[in-house]
């Protein structure tokens, strides 16, 4: 990374502008994070979503990707997760479709036609969650019988569900803005900024817990003390060297990759001659980035969800199965693993298999090793000593699934590293409210995302800073 280009470049007006979009979009973005959704009862509904976040993991993770929408019952609500959905459909069609992996080969044109397809399938999608979100909601208050609630009517569901759906739809358009006229993917900027927003609750919190003094204060060697809690002291600083720790390791692994050497085979013309150099094709450990993650953590909620909504609907032939489903699927209690039954580590083991089938599933998506040897042989180039062709694409699928085994393992091992963190600070602490598992989770974004979006700024600072060059 040239710190020296970035800097330089910031001098720019056409730098200046999208700098200036990006930071004015996010701002928007947060704006409309605090929008209640206007609902007959919204002060009522608010009353119960702490205690819903607190209990579904599900709830918990859209509250991560909403950037605290989902606690201020905001209009966006929803958020990006229906067009993350579609185009996740769209990805899987083109593969499994001829005719969309022509259009998808034709280029711009052919781009732009799938992109108007994804934004059409995620309007349907977003009305869908919406519904979903607040029938969940609604059954939590009157199945928790925490406040009394009316029959809510045709318009209320009419006026609700459209603003959420317009919330969401107005998310994609900032998101492809910020694509279009600033830096970086505007999608990954905006879930990226609404997991950043989270942070000052968070060390707010820590700071409350760690000045509380009313259990004593931190002594130094028996000479003075410090105004903070002794307990909290050590639990921050193993938190912030954990982290430390996570951060390093998760850079490491990110920007790891494998060079392949690719010769170009020399072609001579008249009296001039093409090719017989050398260039290298980079192959990342992890192609597929922080998406296996979503994806595990997305299907393990699913069917707490379902558990969820099997539970609020009050009917006794539904009971067990409602509460089967939460008790499996459910992040478990740091306490939960102290006991002899083996249910509590049923999540974390599903999830750590998930994020590896899911890294080799989507790296399949995203790595195509046949379009790459083709595109090889018709430019003449080649690996050497291997041919071009079948032979190419058999040897890019080798290379390309042992680097999978060992990054999807050590993703698969970063994700369920905070239930153990979470089960050490139950044990030596009591603490059992940390909720690591989604902060890991936010930590794989925001890592991924801080990565790409400096590697994009990188390659437009080089771009506006070329004349100084020549």
């Amino acid at each position: 990374m040239n710190w020296k280009n970035i800097f330089k470049s910031l001098k720019n007006k056409d730098m200046q502008q999208r700098m200036l979009i990006v930071l004015a979009l996010v701002a928007v973005y947060r704006l409309l994070a605090h929008v209640p959704v206007p609902l007959a009862e919204p002060s009522q509904l608010k009353d119960i979503i702490s205690s819903f976040l607190s209990s579904s993991d599900f709830g918990g993770f859209l509250n991560l990707l909403s950037g605290g929408a989902l606690s201020q019952l905001s209009i966006v609500l929803v958020g990006l997760g229906p067009f993350i959905t579609a185009s996740i459909i769209t990805q899987l069609l083109t593969k499994a479709i001829p005719r969309l992996e022509e259009l998808h080969k034709d280029g711009e044109t052919g781009r732009r036609r799938i992109n108007q397809w994804t934004r059409m399938l995620a309007l349907p999608l977003a009305v869908i969650q919406s519904i979903a979100i607040i029938y969940v909601l609604r059954q939590s208050v009157l199945a928790g019988n925490t406040t009394s609630l009316g029959e809510a009517s045709v318009s209320d569901w009419l006026v609700a569900v459209s603003a959420m759906t317009a919330g969401s739809m107005l998310l994609m358009w900032l998101g492809e803005l910020i694509t279009e006229r600033g830096i970086g993917n505007g999608i990954s900027m905006l879930i990226f900024a609404g997991i950043i927003s989270q942070l000052p609750t968070t060390l707010s919190t820590l700071w409350t817990s760690l000045v509380d003094t009313s259990q004593g204060a931190l002594s130094i060697f028996g000479w003075f003390s410090v105004p903070v809690n002794p307990t909290m002291f050590y639990v921050v600083l193993a938190l912030s060297s954990f982290s430390l720790l996570m951060l390093y390791i998760l850079v490491k692994i990110n920007e790891a990759q494998r060079v392949v050497t690719i010769n170009y085979a020399k072609r001579v013309q008249g009296n001039s001659s093409y090719g017989g150099i050398k260039s290298v094709l980079p192959i990342k450990m992890i192609a597929a980035g922080v998406i296996p993650v979503i994806f595990a953590v997305a299907f393990l909620s699913l069917p707490a969800f379902v558990g969820q909504v099997l539970k609020s609907s009050n009917n006794p032939a539904y009971a067990d199965i409602a509460d089967n489903l939460i008790k499996w699927f459910q992040a478990p209690n740091p306490g939960a693993f102290t006991g002899d039954s083996m249910e509590a580590f049923i999540y974390p083991v599903l999830y750590f298999l998930l994020v590896i089938m899911f890294t080799y599933f989507y790296t399949g998506i995203v790595f195509n090793s046949n379009e790459i040897s083709e595109n090889l042989q018709k430019q003449g180039a080649f690996i050497e000593g291997i041919r071009p062709g079948i032979q190419t694409e058999k040897y890019l699928n080798k290379v390309v699934n042992r680097l999978i085994l060992f990054g999807a393992t050590v993703l698969g091992l970063i994700a369920v590293t905070p239930f153990a963190i979470e089960y050490l600070l139950y044990n030596f602490t009591g603490i059992t409210n940390a909720n690591l598992a989604i902060g890991g989770t936010g930590l794989l974004i925001i890592v991924t995302v801080a990565l790409e979006s400096l590697r994009q700024i990188n390659s437009r600072a080089l771009m506006v800073t070329y004349d100084d060059y020549k």
